[in-house]
């Protein structure tokens, strides 16, 4: 068994989630209040016990059916495994905002500077198809474009290591034009559309880094919709 920590950067239903989350994993840590997201990923595994530790983001619903039992072979406890996560705007099903499972000292070692930190923490990788929860981002329309940024920069700046890039332009598309019906749809798809651009824009670029920043991220959602 592995140690879990949920990770709360300001979510508005962090304690719902959290609580929900208790029901699952009685023993999961909360880190909360620690600036940026990479920080905030290495005080858990600086705090952790054991060899790996499980991380769900606070905007995850976790599956009733989804257990943090998994059981790496000893050759699997260097790699980063990533569950997948339903969206519930456009349905895609893949692994933004899926539970992941780390090495803890390669985590302890990250380097803070990477975009997207799932795929660089190690080299090697692991998608756990099954469906670990539902990543409720969609709960006002900041968080909504935000989440829409954040994903469709990466995707459309080919940051994510190991990606495919057929697949990634569909997730793209799919981002970008469905779910407009959904609550918060309309500000996830303006937040899919606009990263996009700013990824195509900004690849192999220092700017891609303020994606992490949400400060920045604030400002940038508030000179659109001003």
């Amino acid at each position: 068994m592995f140690d879990v920590f949920f990770i709360d950067v300001n979510e508005p239903n962090a304690d719902k989630n959290f609580a929900l989350l208790k029901q699952k994993a009685p023993y999961a840590h909360r880190i909360s209040r620690v600036q940026g997201i990479h920080r905030a990923h290495k005080k858990a595994a600086e705090i952790c016990l054991t060899k790996m530790l499980y991380v769900v983001d606070a905007d995850a619903v976790i599956e009733q059916d989804f257990n943090f039992d998994h059981a790496p072979d000893e050759y699997d406890l260097q790699t980063v495994h990533v569950w997948h996560s339903r969206n519930p705007i456009n349905d895609l099903e893949y692994g933004y905002g899926g539970v992941k499972l780390f090495p803890t000292q390669l985590t302890r070692q990250m380097n803070t500077d990477s975009v997207d930190m799932s795929t660089s923490i190690s080299d090697q990788f692991k998608v756990m198809p099954a469906v670990s929860n539902i990543t409720e981002f969609n709960i006002n329309n900041f968080h909504s474009w935000k989440s829409g940024f954040r994903e469709c920069a990466k995707l459309a700046s080919k940051v994510i290591d190991r990606q495919q890039d057929a697949e990634t332009e569909k997730r793209l598309d799919t981002w970008c034009t469905v779910g407009a019906d959904k609550p918060y749809g309309e500000y996830t798809i303006a937040g899919a559309k606009a990263g996009r651009q700013f990824g195509e824009l900004n690849k192999n670029t220092d700017q891609m880094k303020l994606i992490n920043d949400y400060s920045w991220l604030r400002n940038k959602y508030k000179d659109d919709f001003a």
